[in-house]
């Protein structure tokens, strides 16, 4: 009885191991991405010359570097040109498909960042 209580345990934790092994990188690449979309409003938002859809064609640049699932459709732009105050805000907004041994299911990601007035 003792041995099939350990056996159990330890079918357990590699389930727990073999999870995390499944749902941590879509979690990590969120998190790369989500610094990539900073540097990218930080360099691009100063910069007049940059349009709105150069932005997105960054942030599409840095998706795909990270083997996320985003079309253009899913990124947003925003401008705040008022007189004193100047800011961007970029989003993106995806979702993830985990599958796990029996059950998938989606990760949902809204990774965004601006600078002032946002």
């Amino acid at each position: 009885m003792a041995n099939l209580k350990v056996l159990i345990g330890l079918l357990a934790i590699v389930a727990v191991v073999l999870g995390l092994f499944q749902i941590a990188p879509p979690i990590m690449a969120n998190y790369n991405f989500q610094d990539d979309i900073k540097t990218i409003v930080l360099m691009d938002g100063t910069s007049p010359q940059k349009t709105d859809e150069d932005i997105r064609n960054d942030v599409l640049r840095k998706a795909r570097e990270h083997e996320l699932p985003i079309e253009a459709k899913q990124v947003t732009v925003q401008r705040l040109n008022s007189p004193g105050l100047a800011g961007i805000y970029v989003a993106a907004d995806y979702a993830v498909t985990v599958s796990l041994p029996g059950y998938s299911f989606d990760m949902h990601f809204t990774p965004n960042s601006g600078t002032k007035g946002f």
